[in-house]
């Protein structure tokens, strides 16, 4: 049972979500068809994501709020697209709600869970249900609801991740050109990416880069 992580495990979670997003690119670039289906997303959240990597890895101790303000500065550095600018106000929430922490329990996660909402909403001028930020709201209102001190982080995040994909697979129903593609929205699959990337770190099982990425269906 996990009930706190410290700053070497919280820098393993979200390299293994940027590679499972990464080795996911081209499934998620074909899902994209709102709010331009120019086949970006997947790219855009990949560059973004890559650039707070490449920060993280600057930083030498595994201190969460070093590691926060890199993995922020570096998202919002290296923002490509809306897609991208939305994640690096994800990862920017996240960031600020775990400072100053030294190791996080499942009330802390899930506060930076909601914080990373939040922030993401107040950035956009006009928020659009059916998208990355209503997968990101949902997951994060359940993580709080759901979120007890002695509770095991796995299971914490297995219910958070089930949540999240609840609320992808919901998307179609809030978005027309979603529905009418039959697809789920891409920005939202890309964050779930994350997630599962995450929560597979939890488990022992880092996810790696796969050079060439991965092929996958892109059917709902």
């Amino acid at each position: 049972m996990i009930q706190n992580i410290d700053g070497k495990q919280v820098r393993d979670m979200f390299v293994s979500g940027a590679n499972n997003l990464k080795n996911h690119k081209d499934l998620v670039d074909k899902l994209n068809v709102f709010p331009v289906p120019d086949g970006d997303t997947g790219t855009n959240m990949s560059l973004t994501i890559s650039c707070a990597i490449k920060e993280l890895n600057k930083v030498e101790q595994d201190d969460i709020g070093q590691l926060g303000k890199a993995l922020s500065k570096g998202s919002l550095m290296g923002a490509r697209g809306n897609s991208g600018v939305i994640l690096s106000q994800i990862i920017r929430g996240i960031a600020k709600s775990v400072e100053g922490k030294e190791n996080l329990n499942v009330i802390d996660l899930a506060n930076a869970f909601k914080n990373g909402s939040d922030t993401a909403y107040k950035a956009v001028i006009k928020p659009i249900e059916g998208t990355i930020l209503t997968v990101v709201r949902e997951s994060g209102e359940y993580a709080e609801n759901i979120a007890q001190e002695d509770m095991d982080m796995i299971e914490f995040l297995e219910l958070v991740v089930e949540k999240a994909n609840e609320s992808l697979n919901k998307t179609p129903e809030l978005l027309k050109a979603l529905k009418e593609a039959g697809v789920v929205d891409s920005g939202g699959k890309g964050l779930v990416l994350i997630y599962e990337g995450m929560l597979s770190s939890l488990k022992g099982n880092n996810i790696e880069l796969v050079e060439g990425g991965i092929s996958s269906d892109t059917n709902v």
